[in-house]
């Protein structure tokens, strides 16, 4: 299992087209249900830092089959203040986020 977290700024005047792309691709997740996957982004309180969490059971992130999510990532480094940074997480605890 993968646990991975994205953050990252837009620029100011870009959180809004941020966020739209964000909810289409919760829109699509909805439609197609992918397996293995849980995922969830979270907007900090200045408005403009977003962390995505997505956690996938298998060798696969099935994000990358999602077309939404694809132009999502498109345009990111044009929305960036600063840009995508990626970390993979080791669980210490948990309770009631993450199953496994």
């Amino acid at each position: 299992m993968r646990r991975v977290m994205v953050r990252y700024t837009v620029k100011p005047g870009q959180a809004a087209a941020n966020e739209k792309l964000v909810r289409a691709v919760y829109d699509e997740l909805d439609q197609t249900s992918p397996g293995g996957l849980r995922y969830a982004t979270l907007r900090l309180e200045d408005g403009l830092t977003f962390i995505h969490l997505a956690v996938h059971e298998d060798g696969t992130n099935p994000l990358l089959e999602v077309s939404a999510f694809r132009r999502f990532t498109d345009g990111i480094a044009d929305r960036c203040e600063i840009p995508p940074q990626a970390a993979e997480l080791a669980q210490i605890g948990n309770y009631r986020l993450f199953s496994g």
